[in-house]
């Protein structure tokens, strides 16, 4: 297995965190294929899988406050359509570039295959950074990016959505320049306001989504959210959303961070508190610039080896637990680790805490819930309805329920639920026969 798992990545070498995500897959696929009798078509189709279907890149030029000209690079990396259109948000970041996006994509995949929805995978963005932008240069900027994305896009072809650096505010100004540019209304972009196409529950579907996979998680465990305490890194709408489900559900959230460091309630943190930070967030602050009531304190770093609990929901971005991370958070007594931002672990803090008996809950799954209301959003863009925040919520619910049962499914063993195995093969076998059925 280990030189099919070599040789598949070989191409993929100066892409780490394309390589990183490709091999986690393999090493739950590959095993699978096996007890299925693969042959060499089988095993030809699952290699023309990890190519994206197409890789556009393109130049982004917009204009200061002060009539200066930039550029930055756009990226849309379409990654596979076989189930429907591609799904995917877009990330403006100096961060990235094709590798990260590929490698975003290709988790996108299979993430939308365990929603059951008819969606594809893809992924983009910019290297540019909004932070320290005025509303008109971000306009501006977005405007740009939109004039060369748009021929590449639409309902049934791709759908963008948001991501790190794309917000409300980000979708709008990109969604009036598509309407403008193509003179069409058809819901080309998800997380769009609710006055113009967008869903309820939208901004809360990935945070909320996460605790709804968590709650399965525990009680498929025999265990209670009541009265767990939770360290949550991020301070954006999945970290913030997350901590306030966990309120709502009776968990105590502990913690939330940005770049700079962390705050930590060593009580837990109050809906006033994480209201707060929303707030400065929506500003472009730092939670350094928060002042903060008494029990709550600013501390620089990272929490997971400062800060002892029950649960680690990483909400932020890739590989931010690291093997020593992971580690400490082992030795803290952790019963459960779930990925709310996309891939926040590396494989070697995944196989410390698959080692030590962690329960651990894949991005994939775990964090599914904001493309499964993009979805909803689309069917009610192509049925021009509007459903109540509560019949969103049930149907959210009720899809993480599922991915929940398809991880069970592919992934139980002896020694319990191997989720990561579980939401792998359960997203790959809805893709792979679709594959094999279109002679793909």
């Amino acid at each position: 297995m280990h030189s099919d798992i070599t040789r598949l990545t070989r191409t993929f070498q100066d892409q780490p965190l394309f390589r990183d995500a490709v091999t986690e897959f393999l090493e739950s696929v590959l095993p699978y294929l096996e007890t299925q009798g693969a042959d060499a078509e089988t095993l030809a189709r699952l290699e023309r899988l990890l190519e994206p279907e197409r890789t556009i890149s393109f130049k982004v030029v917009w204009e200061d406050d002060k009539g200066i000209l930039h550029h930055n690079r756009g990226f849309r990396v379409q990654f596979n359509s076989v189930l429907g259109p591609y799904k995917g948000g877009l990330r403006f970041d100096p961060s990235v570039n094709e590798d990260v996006l590929k490698f975003l994509g290709f988790e996108q995949i299979f993430k939308n295959a365990l929603t059951g929805l008819p969606l594809g995978g893809g992924k983009g963005g910019s290297d540019f950074d909004p932070k320290g932008k005025s509303d008109a240069e971000i306009r501006r900027f977005c405007v740009a990016f939109m004039s060369e994305l748009a021929r590449h896009i639409g309902p049934n072809t791709d759908v963008p959505a948001g991501d790190i650096g794309v917000g409300g505010r980000e979708i709008g100004y990109m969604y009036g320049a598509y309407k403008r540019l193509q003179n069409l209304t058809n819901g080309t972009l998800s997380g769009k306001g609710v006055g113009y196409g967008g869903s309820y529950v939208r901004t809360e579907a990935t945070g909320y989504g996460a605790v709804y996979f968590i709650q399965a998680m525990l009680i498929h465990a025999n265990k209670e959210i009541r009265g767990m305490r939770a360290v949550i890194s991020g301070s954006g709408n999945v970290a913030t959303h997350v901590a306030l489900k966990l309120l709502e559900d009776g968990a105590i959230p502990l913690t939330l961070s940005d770049r700079e460091g962390y705050i930590h309630a060593h009580e837990g943190l109050s809906k006033e508190v994480i209201l707060l930070v929303q707030e400065i967030k929506e500003r472009q602050g730092t939670l350094s610039s928060l002042t903060l009531p008494l029990g709550c304190t600013y501390h620089a770093g990272t929490p997971w080896s400062a800060v002892a609990a029950d649960m680690y929901i990483p909400s932020a971005t890739q590989n931010e637990i690291a093997l020593h991370d992971a580690e400490a958070i082992i030795a803290h007594g952790a019963t459960l680790v779930a990925e709310a931002a996309n891939m926040p672990t590396t494989l070697e803090g995944v196989n410390a805490f698959q080692k030590a008996g962690v329960l651990f809950g894949p991005a994939k799954a775990v964090n599914a819930g904001g493309v499964a209301v993009s979805g909803l959003e689309m069917a009610q863009n192509a049925g021009h309805i509007e459903w109540s925040a509560a019949d969103v919520d049930l149907k959210l619910r009720t899809i993480m329920a599922k991915i929940h049962a398809t991880c069970v499914e592919y992934g139980a063993g002896e020694t319990g639920v191997n989720y990561v195995k579980g939401a792998n093969i359960g997203g790959f076998v809805r893709v792979f026969k679709a594959m094999t059925q279109l002679g793909w």
